[in-house]
């Protein structure tokens, strides 16, 4: 249903060795790379993908109040090494890794450079 989640950045570099280095932690890779707008994603076509680009307006990039990408991990442990990932990285903690209701689900949330929201979460 997603095919991928744009986030706005004032330092495409800097994001990029963000995203480069934390999304590595979930097997994904560039799958598209210009100037202005950098893909992640996996091999197959149809897997959503996460973005960063500097806006087309000119004006900058601000974080979206109640906006946030949730990366799946396959293991409550893939969740604990993708939230210490992001802070190792220089992301700031939103709420460490816990369950979180009913159901198994359990979940890390972080900012990310920019002040992104995101979190990496596991159904089981």
């Amino acid at each position: 249903m997603i095919g991928y989640v744009t986030l706005g950045t004032n330092d495409i570099e800097r994001a990029a060795k963000f995203y480069d280095a934390l999304l590595a932690e979930l097997g994904a890779g560039r799958i598209m790379d210009t100037d202005r707008f950098i893909a992640w994603g996996g091999t197959a076509p149809d897997a959503a993908a996460l973005s960063i680009i500097k806006p087309f307006d000119g004006k900058p990039a601000s974080i979206g109040n109640g906006v946030m990408v949730a990366l799946y991990a396959d293991s409550p442990e893939k969740v604990r090494a993708i939230y210490d990932k992001a802070l190792e990285l220089g992301a700031t903690d939103e709420g460490a890794p816990e369950p979180h209701r009913d159901g198994g689900f359990y979940a890390a949330y972080f900012r990310d450079l920019d002040g992104n929201k995101l979190n990496t979460f596991f159904v089981g």
